[in-house]
């Protein structure tokens, strides 16, 4: 199956057919219903429009009232078609609209979940919340645009016209002269109006920005007294945002006189001539007034097609935007062809891998090192080393360069990549909890874990007691990003996270970095629960904290510069006593690691 061109590069007619054929299609029986239902109302706008002959030729003639009886109640009987016709094209498309979005919602949810880390580290959260609360509306509108234009706007003004040239060809011809002028002029808008849609949409990409960093950060607004910066750069966003909409909201305003213009000077000459003809020529007055009702008819429908392209140029704006993340590819696709991991010891090796995060920049420079299975093996060594960079590679946030990365003798990029996860139990120092209670967040670590599983990792993490502690228990509400939690407790629910994992893969990344004293102590405790019988790798700052591992590892300038036990490494009197010692002092030698350290 060929791959679509970009949104980028397509033209306004080839998107619209890439969003029928993708959206449309899959509600093609509702918009055909619609579009059948304005049809009708279209058809009985224009019939309406054909009956003023017969019933104001019928009202000189004395003999002819029950014919005007039956053309009276046939006006009304088209009338009530035409109301039934828009109340059900009106819901059909509501529903089918809605649908629309919500698919486009969960199909850009889905992959934006597939993208790799370095696709949101180069992006900030704001914009894609604008995509999604947004920008899905443009489809819809796209497609209900087109729809209705066509079934509802192009049908009755066909039929109108039609009324009119029948009646008179001539009067037809002086009322549609106005038509190409109409068009020309509001054409000439759209390149303008397309600009300030954009920048509207992208200052309200910067509201959201500036939200929420003032939510997130408010402890830092309020302690280094940032209010008055916060509030300047909101109102500079709000103010680029009420510019542009305004500058939109003039341009889309001057198709409304152009219009009522153009339709002014269209319909003064129809009058006059049609007078005129009436007046000298005896011309059928019926006729004549049958035209100008038709006229009149036309004047809403020809104004909203005159402003179609102008509607659909402002939807397709949203449009490009959700296919600017649709059509990127998704390097951790649902569904790969590659072998399931399996995993025995949980023996990992590094051989020669290489990665950098920009181009000349290499983070990792050659590394070989191994972690054992059974067994803590520490990374230590100067920040900016790449210690967490191989946390994130062994799970693939990123993929190495070149060289390999084995578990058990297998290359990790080439087995499927949930299976490689659903491996791997990870902790980090910036703990994340999710919006609900403290079961919820245990209970991510296992799908369909039940209350017995979820309060034996609590009490192997060393969590029971403080949670117990709380009046809801394990149903008290952990607030946005665990804000109702201290340090500790968000650290020990995340372990207890891991423990229900039970994954024969352990890596910490410092996490009991940002830990007092007293709940480095416990959340120790929870980890020596968590490491026993498992390849635990452990990322650490605080030596005292890993003196005790089996391995240490010492990682400076991407490569692992010293590897062994602490007695042999501090014998050694090489990088990792001098690191030791930057720490402690000439002490170091002597420095024993703390109770529940690994």
């Amino acid at each position: 199956m060929s791959k679509p061109r970009p949104a980028a590069e397509m033209g306004a007619l080839a998107l619209l057919g890439r969003i029928f054929a993708e959206h449309g299609a899959r509600h093609k029986l509702a918009y055909l219903a619609a579009a059948a239902l304005m049809a009708a109302g279209g058809c009985a706008t224009a019939y309406s429009a054909w009956l003023l002959k017969p019933i104001l030729n019928h009202m000189v003639e004395g003999e002819a009232f029950k014919e005007l009886r039956f053309l009276s109640w046939s006006i009304a009987g088209l009338f009530t078609l035409r109301g039934i016709a828009t109340f059900g094209a009106q819901v059909l498309l509501a529903r089918a609209g809605t649908k629309i979005v919500a698919e486009v919602q969960n199909r850009l949810f889905s992959h934006l979940l597939r993208q790799d880390m370095q696709f949101f580290h180069d992006r900030h959260s704001s914009e894609f919340m604008t995509r999604l609360a947004i920008a899905a509306n443009g489809i819809r509108d796209a497609i209900q645009v087109s729809t209705l234009s066509i079934s509802r706007d192009a049908l009755t003004a066909a039929g109108l016209v039609a009324v009119m040239v029948v009646h008179d060809p001539m009067l037809a011809g002086i009322a549609l002269l106005t038509l190409p002028v109409a068009a020309l002029t509001l054409g000439r808008l759209i390149i303008k109006i397309r600009k300030y849609a954009r920048r509207s949409i992208d200052g309200s990409t910067k509201i959201i920005e500036i939200m929420q960093e003032a939510v997130f950060g408010a402890r830092i607004v309020k302690s280094f007294n940032l209010e008055p910066v916060m509030s300047a750069r909101m109102a500079g966003a709000v103010r680029e945002v009420e510019r542009a909409t305004n500058r939109m909201a003039i341009g889309s305003a001057i198709s409304n006189p152009v219009s009522d213009v153009l339709a002014g000077f269209a319909i003064g000459a129809v009058i006059f001539y049609g007078s005129w003809r009436i007046t000298i020529h005896g011309a059928d007055v019926g006729s004549f007034i049958s035209f100008l009702g038709a006229l009149l008819l036309a004047y809403e429908p020809c104004k909203r097609l005159a402003r179609l392209n102008l509607d659909i140029q402002n939807a397709l704006i949203h449009v490009r935007m959700i296919y600017d993340i649709l059509d990127r590819p998704a390097p951790e696709a649902a569904h790969e062809n590659k072998p399931k991991l399996e995993v025995g010891a949980g023996r990992i090796d590094f051989e020669q891998a290489r990665f950098s995060y920009r181009a000349g920049e290499p983070v990792l420079d050659g590394l070989d090192f191994t972690a054992k299975p059974n067994a803590t093996t520490a990374l230590v060594g100067p920040s900016g080393g790449g210690k967490s960079t191989i946390v994130s590679l062994i799970q693939r946030f990123y993929n190495a360069e070149s060289g390999r990365i084995l578990i058990d003798g297998q290359d990790i990029a080439g087995v499927e990549l949930h299976s490689l996860r659903d491996r791997i139990a990870f902790v980090s120092q910036d703990v994340f909890l999710f919006r609900g209670t403290i079961r919820d967040n245990i209970a991510l670590g296992k799908t369909g874990a039940g209350e017995d599983e979820i309060i034996a990792a609590a009490v192997k993490a060393h969590a029971h007691d403080f949670i117990t502690g709380f009046a809801n228990g394990y149903d008290t509400q952990v607030g946005e990003l665990g804000a109702q939690l201290s340090g500790g407790q968000r650290q020990r629910i995340a372990i207890a996270r891991a423990i229900l994992k039970d994954a024969p893969i352990i890596l910490l990344d410092e996490p009991t970095a940002a830990l007092d004293s007293e709940s480095e102590r416990e959340v120790q405790k929870a980890l020596d629960d968590l490491r026993v019988g498992r390849t635990t790798l452990v990322v650490a700052h605080r030596l005292q904290t890993i003196v005790n591992a089996d391995l240490i590892c010492v990682i400076e300038n991407g490569r692992a510069v010293e590897y062994g036990a602490h007695a042999d490494l501090i014998a050694r009197e090489g990088t990792y006593r001098n690191f030791f010692a930057a720490q402690f002092g000439e002490a170091a030698p002597a420095l024993r690691a703390p109770a529940g350290a690994p």
